[in-house]
C-alpha cells in the first residue's frame, strides 16, 4: 500500500512525522554468499541469515549497517571459491557463505552456510554456523562419481552428487519483511561431468547460482551461493570457472505510525507496505532513530 496525502499531510496510517520513536524494530540480515568452486566444483554456501522482530533501538544512537559482498567464483582448479563477506546490523553479525571446493583442492570453505565438496572426493562439505545456515554437501558414499556437491543454504544442507549429476544447493528461506515473498540464502548447485565437453549442473537453492558449464552468478542482495564450475575439456576457461555468490542485504522495518529515523547514510530503498515503513540497505551505511 502506498502512502497517501490528506490536505497536504501524510495520513495518520502512514505518517512517519507523527507518533513516538520506535523502541524495537524487526530486521533481516543476510551475508554475502560464497563463490563456487572450479573444474567440476562444489557450490558455494549461502550467506548466514538472521531475523527477529524485537531488536531494541535507542534514540540518537547511530547503528552500523554493513552489507557483505558475494565471494568470487574460483578461476583455477587449485583454488576454492572465495568466502562471502559478513553483513552486520548493530550487534547482529551474519557470516559470509563458505566457498565451494575446486577439483584439485576438495576442501570446501566454512561460513554462514558451508561450501559443497568437489568431485575429487578428497574433501567434504564444510559446516555452517548454528542458527545461520547449514552444511555443504559431501561425496555420496559408495558412488564413484564425477560430480560435485551443492553448497548449504539457510533452510537445509546441500545435497551430495550422483554418478555425473551435481548435487543441489540447500534451500533458502522465504521472508515477507518487504511486503512480498522473497527467498534468501539458497546454496549454489554443484557441477558434474557427463562427457568430455559438458558439465551436468544442478539447481541452486532459492536464488543460489546454478552449477553449469558457463557461470551463473547468484542473485544480488539475496546472499545465494555461486554455482560450481563445469568440466574444462573443449569448453575452455569459461567451463572451468565457478560462479560468484550473491551480495547480502539488511532490511529493517517498524510500524508506519511511528517516527521515521532521524538520519540514514548509504544506499537504501524506503517503502511502505502492510502498515510498516521498510528500509532496505543494499550497501553499507548507518541508521539513527
Amino acid at each position: 500500500m502506498s502512502q497517501t496525502l490528506l490536505g497536504g499531510f501524510l495520513s495518520a496510517t502512514f505518517n512517519p512525522l507523527a507518533g513516538d520513536k520506535p523502541s524495537v524494530v524487526e530486521y533481516l540480515v543476510v551475508a554475502g554468499g560464497g563463490g563456487g568452486g572450479a573444474h567440476i566444483g562444489g557450490g558455494g554456501g549461502a550467506g548466514g541469515l538472521l531475523t527477529a522482530t524485537d531488536f531494541a533501538v535507542a534514540a540518537g544512537t547511530p547503528l552500523t549497517v554493513t552489507v557483505g559482498a558475494g565471494g568470487a567464483g574460483s578461476t583455477l582448479r587449485a583454488n576454492d571459491g572465495s568466502t562471502g563477506d559478513n553483513s552486520v546490523f548493530s550487534s547482529i553479525t551474519c557470516l559470509g557463505g563458505g566457498g565451494g571446493a575446486s577439483e584439485a583442492s576438495g576442501n570446501a570453505g566454512a561460513g554462514g552456510s558451508g561450501g559443497g565438496s568437489s568431485y575429487s572426493g578428497t574433501g567434504f562439505g564444510s559446516a555452517g554456523t548454528a542458527g545461520q545456515g547449514f552444511a555443504g554437501g559431501s561425496p555420496t558414499s559408495g558412488v564413484s562419481q564425477y560430480a560435485a556437491a551443492g553448497g548449504g543454504g539457510a533452510g537445509s544442507v546441500g545435497s551430495g552428487p550422483s554418478r555425473s549429476q551435481g548435487g543441489n544447493g540447500g534451500a533458502g528461506l522465504c521472508s515477507t519483511i518487504t511486503g512480498s515473498r522473497v527467498f534468501y540464502a539458497g546454496g549454489g548447485g554443484g557441477n558434474g561431468d557427463i562427457d568430455a565437453n559438458t558439465g551436468l549442473g544442478s539447481a541452486g537453492g532459492a536464488d543460489g547460482g546454478v552449477g553449469d558449464v558457463l557461470p551463473f552468478n547468484a542473485t544480488a542482495n539475496t546472499g545465494g551461493g555461486g554455482g560450481g564450475g563445469g568440466y574444462y575439456g573443449a569448453a575452455g576457461p569459461p567451463g572451468l570457472r565457478g560462479s560468484n555468490g550473491g551480495s547480502g542485504v539488511v532490511i529493517i522495518r517498524w510500524p508506519s505510525s511511528q517516527q521515521a529515523p532521524a538520519s540514514t547514510t548509504g544506499s537504501l530503498q524506503i517503502n511502505y507496505s502492510d502498515g510498516y515503513q521498510i528500509y532496505t540497505f543494499t550497501s553499507s551505511g548507518t541508521i539513527t532513530f
